[in-house]
């Protein structure tokens, strides 16, 4: 009973000359071993200041109601003119128009990547706006978002040919070679994810024409959903269901790449 009172005192008498003299909660790590397992508690909270979520996402729903024909320069000092933005194409089945469903898929991505915690910002919210392809990316060049996501609908005189798309700044072009890196990193992430979830990807392409694209200078990808000119799809893009499931997988393919610490 004496030796186990005396261990008693050792013990206490060590933990108050440890106390007072080295950094207590530093020495609780040491002593349960998770500065050797590398959950060191500064390194800790530097790892909570990067965390992913703290980014900011932008996403652009392609289109608006009315178009606007009126040019503007396809990229930042170019003579080279465009038409600032159209409504987009129409579904052969729905007849829907595409400025209305590619907000509708918008919104849904909106709520998914803000139910996984990141910022979420919308070039646009309503249909009835007048914002030009360059303002747009502008837009997101001031608000510095790491991401941005464009979302379209494809179509084509034929009618038979379905399946996404993904498109990237080109690596080529002088305006958007700085961030066709990521750019492509993060479309890369994307495709992979719509495939796991069974959507039919054509694949990644770069474009050198795109305004959007050109006065962009945070990474952006640009996601067609497919072809309103192919009746099945068409039906298919405005189904809630397989709206879920296609922005479920992009925002699945958004948290891979961020969670990827390269990337940050």
């Amino acid at each position: 009973m004496k030796k186990y009172r005396l261990l008693v005192t050792i013990i206490i008498a060590m933990g108050i000359i440890i106390i007072g003299t080295t950094n207590p909660i530093t020495n609780l790590y040491k002593s349960t071993n998770l500065i050797n397992k590398g959950i060191n508690p500064k390194e800790q909270s530097n790892n909570e200041k990067n965390n992913p979520k703290d980014l900011l996402i932008c996403i652009d729903p392609g289109h608006q109601e009315k178009g606007d024909r009126s040019l503007e320069p396809a990229a930042p000092g170019s003579s080279q003119t465009k038409a600032k933005v159209s409504s987009g194409a129409s579904g052969v089945a729905t007849k829907k128009p595409e400025y209305m469903l590619n907000l509708e898929a918008s919104t849904v991505l909106k709520h998914i990547l803000e139910g996984m915690g990141y910022r979420v910002a919308m070039t646009r919210e309503t249909n009835d706006v007048n914002i030009s392809n360059a303002q747009r990316a502008i837009m997101a060049n001031e608000k510095n978002a790491d991401m941005v996501i464009r979302v379209h609908a494809d179509s084509l005189d034929n009618s038979s040919k379905t399946g996404a798309s993904i498109l990237i700044p080109s690596k080529d072009n002088k305006h958007t070679s700085r961030i066709y890196e990521k750019s492509n990193n993060c479309a890369k992430s994307v495709d992979e994810h719509m495939k796991k979830a069974g959507i039919e990807v054509n694949g990644i392409f770069e474009r050198g024409d795109l305004t959007g694209f050109n006065w962009s200078k945070v990474p952006v990808v640009l996601v067609e959903m497919g072809f309103l000119s192919n009746y099945n799809e068409d039906y298919m893009m405005s189904s809630p269901q397989y709206q879920r499931k296609l922005m479920q997988s992009i925002a699945d393919g958004v948290e891979a790449y961020f969670g990827n610490n390269s990337n940050l």
